[in-house]
Parts: C-alpha cells; sequence; structure tokens
C-alpha cells in the first residue's frame, strides 16, 4: 500500500508545470471560498463553535489533500456530521465530541489498512440517498433557531420544536431578512457564473455587507476567527467516564460510517467525472489520520492532565503499599493480564502503567510484573474474537496465547533466577515511562528470537488443543451467520463455498474415474472422504442460502443466490455418482475384469469428455462465466453421441463373443454414470444462463438451443473433431 501510494504521487506530478500550478491555484481558492463559511457554519452547527470548524477545516484539509487517494477528493466539516454532533455535544459537551471524532479516526484508519474501501459499492444507492436525505431534514430542523433568530429548549430538534408552544414562536425579522437574502442569492445566481464565484459566498458577502451598512446589530455572530491551531477547547482524558464512553460508542460508529460513505461516493463520483482512478483504501487512511492528527496533541495534553492528576497518590500510604504487592511475580503478572484483559488494550494498559509511574511509587520490581502480564492479558481480545469462527482462527488464537504465555514464563524465570545470583539493584528503583517502553518492547523482542525456531512446536500446541474434527467443519470457515448482517459479503462467502463444493465433487469424481483403471486403498478412501463432505457442504449450504434469501438483496445478489441454489443439488449428485464409480471400480477389482482392448480405447473416450466437461462446468462456475457455460449443452449431446456409439459397439462385441456379460454389465453401468454425471453439468449450466435472464425454465433454454441448429452443430462440430468422431 505505501508503495502504490508514493507510485500514484510519482504519476500525480509527472509532466506538472506553471500552468497546472496557476489552475491548482485557483480551484483552491474557490474552494477556499466556498470552504471558509461551510467551516464556521458547520462548526456552529454541530454544537461546538466556528473555531473549531475553521481548525477542522485547514488541519483535515492539508492531511486528507497529502494522503489521500485522488487527485480531486477536497475534505473538511460536513453538514452530514451536525445531526450526530448535535445529539453528542448536548449530552457529553465537546469533550465527548472531541474524543468521538478522534475514535472515529481510528476505525476509517483500520477499514483502510484492511482495505475494506471496496465494501461501499455493496450499499444500495437507494439506500444511500435516503439516509442522505434525512440528514438534510434534521440539519435543517437543527438550524430553524438560527435562521428565525428564536430560542427553544430540548436535547433533540423534536422535543426544540416542541418547545415553542410553551416558549413562544418569536422571529427576528433582521434575522429572517439576512437569512432569505443568502437563500434568494443562491437560489438565483447563474449557473455560468457560479463555476468561478460561487453563488453561497456571494450570499455570505451581500449578507455581511447588508448587516453592516443597515446596522443590524440584534443578529446572533459565529464568533472571533482563531488566531492558532491549539484552540483552549482541548480532549482531557480525566474529562472522561465509563458511561461516556459506553454511551459514545454507537456515535463513534456512525461518525466512521458516514465519514466512510461520504468520503468514497464523492470520491468514486468524482473519478467517473474525471475519468480517473480512485483509491478508496487510500482515502479512508487518509481520513483516518487526518480525524486522528486533529485530536493527537489535544491527547498528550490529556495524557499530562491525567498523570498530573494522579500525581497526589504519591503521598497516600495506601497507593505505595499496593504497589509493593505487585512486585510478588505472580500477582503482578495477574494484576497485569486482569487490567488489560478488561480494557482489551495492551497499549492502553500500558500508557496507564506510565502514567501511575510518573508518581515515582512504581518500580522495576512491581513493573516488571506488571508489563508480562499485560503481553498476556492482550490475547483475551483474539481469543474473544475465534468464538465461533474457524478451527484455523482458534489455532491461531491459541499460538498467540501460548506465544506470550511461554515467553512470560521464561523470561521471569531468567531475569529472577539471575536476581538470585547478582542481586540487581535497579529492581528497587522508580521506574521512568522510557523504562516501561524499553522493558516491553525488550520483552517482545527477546520471545520472539528465543521462540521463532520452535514454531513448530507453537504449532503442534495449537492443534492438540484444537484437534481435527470430522468433515462437517468443512463449510464452517465461510457460512458464519454473523456475515448474515451484511448480505453483500454473505453473498460473496456462500459462492465462494459453492465453489470449493463444487471443485470437491470435481477432485473426487476424478478419483474415482482413476479407481476404474487401477485399484488404491487411500485413493477410495478419498473419494468416500470428499463426498461425505460435498454432503455436508449441501446441508450447511442450503440452510444457509435460504436464510440469505430472505434478507434484502441487490439484484445481482439476488441472481448469484438462486444460482446457487438451483446448482446445489445437481453438484451433489455428481459427487454422488463418484460413489457409483467407486463401486463398480471394486466390482471390476474383486471379479478381476479385464476388459478388452477396444472396450478400454472406448472408456478411455468416454472418459476424456466426461473429464472435459466436469472441468468446463466447474471453472465456468467458479468464475460466473456464462460464456463458457453455453460450451455446456452441445458438449453433453456430443457424450450422448459417444455413449450411443460405445454401446452399440459393446453389443457388437457381445453377439461375437468378443465380451462377456459381467463384463458388460459393469461397461454398462460405468456409462450410464458418465452419461448422468454430463447431464447434471449441463443442469448447473443451464441454472447459471437461465437465472442470468431472470428465469428458469430448462426446457425452454433447451428448446431454444436445440432451434438454433447452426449454432449448435458448428460448436458439436468442434467437440466431434476433437473426440475423433464423424461431423455431422
Amino acid at each position: 500500500m505505501v508503495s502504490s501510494f508514493f507510485r500514484n504521487l510519482r504519476a500525480e506530478f509527472t509532466g506538472y508545470n506553471t500552468e497546472k500550478l496557476l489552475k491548482d491555484m485557483m480551484a483552491g481558492l474557490t474552494v477556499c471560498a466556498v470552504a471558509l463559511p461551510l467551516a464556521l457554519a458547520f462548526g456552529v452547527s454541530s454544537g461546538a463553535t466556528a473555531a473549531s470548524g475553521l481548525v477542522t477545516a485547514i488541519v483535515a484539509g492539508i492531511v486528507i489533500a497529502l494522503l489521500g487517494g485522488a487527485s480531486y477528493q477536497v475534505s473538511g466539516p460536513t453538514g452530514a456530521m451536525s445531526a450526530v454532533l448535535i445529539g453528542i455535544v448536548a449530552q457529553y459537551g465537546l469533550q465527548g465530541v472531541f474524543f468521538a471524532c478522534f475514535a472515529a479516526g481510528v476505525l476509517l484508519l483500520a477499514a483502510g489498512l484492511l482495505k475494506l474501501g471496496r465494501l461501499i459499492g455493496f450499499i444500495p444507492m437507494p439506500v444511500v440517498m435516503g439516509f442522505t436525505s434525512g440528514i438534510a431534514i434534521i440539519i435543517a430542523m437543527g438550524q430553524i433557531d438560527n435562521f428565525f433568530g428564536t430560542v427553544s429548549e430540548g436535547g433533540s430538534n423534536l422535543e426544540k420544536i416542541a418547545s415553542y408552544g410553551r416558549l413562544g414562536f418569536h422571529p427576528n425579522l433582521q434575522a429572517v431578512a439576512i437569512g432569505l437574502l443568502v437563500v434568494v442569492i443562491m437560489l438565483v445566481w447563474p449557473k455560468k457564473w457560479g463555476a468561478k464565484v460561487p453563488g453561497s459566498l456571494v450570499g455570505i458577502i451581500a449578507a455581511a455587507v447588508a448587516a453592516a451598512v443597515l446596522h443590524l446589530d440584534e443578529l446572533a455572530v459565529v464568533g472571533d476567527i482563531p488566531r492558532t491551531l491549539l484552540l483552549s477547547d482541548r480532549l482531557h482524558l480525566t474529562g472522561l467516564s465509563m458511561d461516556m464512553l459506553s454511551g459514545l460508542m454507537s456515535p463513534i460508529v456512525t461518525i466512521a460510517a458516514l465519514g466512510m460513505i461520504e468520503s468514497l461516493l464523492c470520491g468514486a463520483s468524482a473519478a467517473r467525472m474525471k475519468n480517473e482512478d480512485f483509491h478508496a483504501d487510500q482515502e479512508l487512511i487518509a481520513q483516518g489520520v487526518g480525524n486522528i492528527l486533529l485530536g493527537f496533541f489535544i491527547l498528550m495534553t490529556g495524557m499530562e492532565f491525567m498523570s498530573s492528576s494522579m500525581k497526589p497518590l504519591a503521598d497516600m500510604p495506601w497507593f505505595s503499599s499496593l504497589f509493593l504487592h505487585f512486585s510478588n511475580p505472580i500477582l503482578g503478572v495477574l494484576a497485569g493480564a486482569a487490567l488489560t484483559a478488561i480494557i482489551q488494550s495492551s497499549s492502553a494498559s500500558v500508557g496507564i502503567l506510565q502514567a501511575l509511574a510518573l508518581t515515582g511509587s512504581v518500580t522495576y520490581g512491581s513493573a516488571i510484573p506488571i508489563i508480562m502480564g499485560q503481553n498476556i492479558g492482550t490475547c483475551v481480545t483474539a481469543m474473544i474474537s475465534s468464538v465461533g469462527a474457524s478451527k484455523n482462527a482458534k489455532r491461531a488464537a491459541f499460538v498467540h496465547l501460548y506465544f506470550n504465555v511461554i515467553g512470560v514464563v521464561l523470561f521471569l524465570t531468567a531475569f529472577y533466577s539471575l536476581n538470585a545470583l547478582l542481586h540487581f539493584e535497579i529492581i528497587h528503583d522508580t521506574v521512568s515511562v522510557m523504562g516501561i517502553a524499553v522493558i516491553h518492547s525488550t520483552f517482545n523482542v527477546i520471545t520472539t528470537l528465543v521462540l521463532l525456531p520452535f514454531n513448530r512446536v507453537l504449532e503442534k500446541l495449537a492443534i492438540l488443543t484444537v484437534p481435527d474434527g470430522t468433515s462437517k467443519d468443512a463449510a464452517a470457515p465461510l457460512l458464519d451467520k454473523r456475515l448474515l448482517g451484511t448480505p453483500a459479503v454473505a453473498t460473496s462467502r456462500a459462492h465462494q463455498c459453492t465453489v470449493d463444493m463444487a471443485q470437491l465433487a470435481q477432485s473426487g469424481l476424478l478419483k474415482a474415474m482413476s479407481l476404474v483403471h487401477i485399484w488404491n486403498d487411500q485413493v477410495s478412501d478419498e473419494v468416500v472422504e470428499q463426498e461425505a463432505q460435498v454432503d455436508h457442504y449441501e446441508d450447511a449450504l442450503g440452510t444457509y442460502l435460504v436464510q440469505l434469501s430472505g434478507l434484502p438483496l441487490t439484484v445481482d445478489d439476488n441472481r448469484t443466490v438462486n444460482t446457487l441454489l438451483y446448482s446445489l443439488s445437481d453438484l451433489e449428485r455428481i459427487s454422488d455418482h463418484s460413489l457409483n464409480l467407486r463401486k463398480s471400480a471394486l466390482e471390476v477389482r474383486d471379479k478381476q475384469v479385464t476388459f478388452s482392448h477396444q472396450a478400454l480405447e472406448d472408456l478411455n473416450l468416454v472418459e476424456w469428455a466426461v473429464q472435459d466437461i466436469v472441468n468446463l462446468t466447474v471453472q465456468a462456475f467458479a468464475n460466473q462465466d456464462n460464456n463458457a457455460a453455453r460450451q455446456v449443452e452441445p458438449l453433453e449431446q456430443v457424450i450422448d453421441e459417444i455413449v450411443h456409439q460405445v454401446r452399440s459397439r459393446h453389443v457388437e462385441r457381445l453377439q461375437n463373443g468378443q465380451c462377456s456379460i459381467t463384463n458388460g454389465f459393469i461397461l454398462a453401468d460405468l456409462l450410464t454414470c458418465y452419461e448422468r454425471v454430463a447431464d447434471h453439468c449441463s443442469n448447473v449450466a443451464v441454472a447459471m444462463i437461465e437465472v442470468a435472464h431472470d428465469s428458469f425454465d430448462t426446457h425452454e433454454y433447451l428448446q431454444g438451443v436445440k432451434a438454433d441448429r447452426e449454432g449448435l452443430d458448428r460448436m458439436m462440430d468442434q467437440y466431434r473433431k476433437r473426440y475423433g468422431l464423424a461431423q455431422a
């Protein structure tokens, strides 16, 4: 991702000259003219200050422009956020806004690093339009007081509107006149002029001039323009509480989602207009960094406040004695693990320990066991995430746990053994913030170096803890019911799982075909095992797809789900025929059947064509390639011709006494099996083609194929030539 960013950056400035610079400067001035009043207005409408809106536009605009995923994206305060931020200000004040925006930035950064930018394509346009329209209504309702110059009470817009009945609705005529002036100018301003001078800017300038000339002193103002980017309103971690944090979880996710939706939709729209590539994941990273950076120095200030607020604890006897207990390695490890497990972040727990260390009451002897426990406690997040996940996900979580537990045991054993011999003086010294960081890093580096050669041991421990189950676990990694909350992702997973099922049926069939010629006990067992897995896939997928079909799906996703539902039984039947082939192969082995040279040649020809149709069908199904699917039916009809010719030659050999009755029964079973496999492949291909046309009538489709006699014969002749048959 980093290399891609610099590659795109170089491409952006290739051929850059003075002419382009002047155009960019004019574009920048135009955006500034529009963004300045909007930033001030959004700051006020969000419940913060005009200065907050302006600083947000400056800092976020610069950072996101440098790191963004497009050459045309402009970022800053957005009206969609106002509706969310107003509620946060009303309940938690500006401190809640600062923290929520900072945390939302972290989520956006994580989304970009996890390459979730492509998910924007799964959001239906009506949802987006309805969402943004609803936001517009909420913003408009929130500006009634500002437009009419009235006063209302209440935490929500509806409560404020209801309060007019109690307080009365008394518009300020000056405010209404100025507001109408701006609205009228924006409506009547010609579009061709607006390309150079935005109507909103003209309206604001005209309103400001009118207010000054007419001495409209009853108008409210947005406030003073800030003279520094470091505002007095800052995030103080001491002001946060558990109630606030829990209450802000939903707004944080909402802000992150709004930022993701608006930035990606705007970027994608502009990309189509400019015919340029849009790097969605890079844009999310830029949005995340921009939001985080807005609160970065604020957060550092908050950390300073937190540490200073803890300094009085140093004079309290109980606090000092508490850390004396933690010098006991077992208690220290348990305390560190418990704290980190509760907050599910080793970084946060290390930060808390560093703040406590500034009181001067924490020694190296107390800090080392706590830090070791923090490394164990951080495994809780992975363990929780693995609940209900796949077998390998559980194993990965246990590898993480074993890595840290074994590392802690080895580290503490070595440290206290050496201390018993050398009597480290540092163990009684007060630990510093840097000392905590060094211990934490040293532990992880040493543990990695020591355990790296034993990675196989960790793997075996994880496998012993989470042993291999039966074949019924085969579909579990993909068919996670939690994905049903996002139907587009669940559809993609279901398709991939069905492809795995098809490939498993394909593999089992080819192995069974080999048994007819050379019996192998291991291959026979694999055929049986794979057929059992395919059966489980069908059961799991059938239930999952029925649940998925009841959810709101896009047109394409609905077609995909229908195709999967129609194809499941045919794919399972192909796998069933692998058992039939195995049964015939077992009979060949037990009865020591030997086919004639001509019979073997005929059998090889049929198997060649069947392998081709199975491979073609599975490949078309996996790639959702309808063009390839259209080639299946002509091949199926050629296979019918081959089977008919082989049966005719077999009858001739029986009449001439060149083949026994027993051999004839086995050959007939094999031919029937192969013919039915080809039929099921045809059914899968027809399902793909018909569902794509929003219908499913196999008979009608096949009649249509046969009606196009010229096209069908042309394709069949190609296959006849391939298999050495006489052409029509």
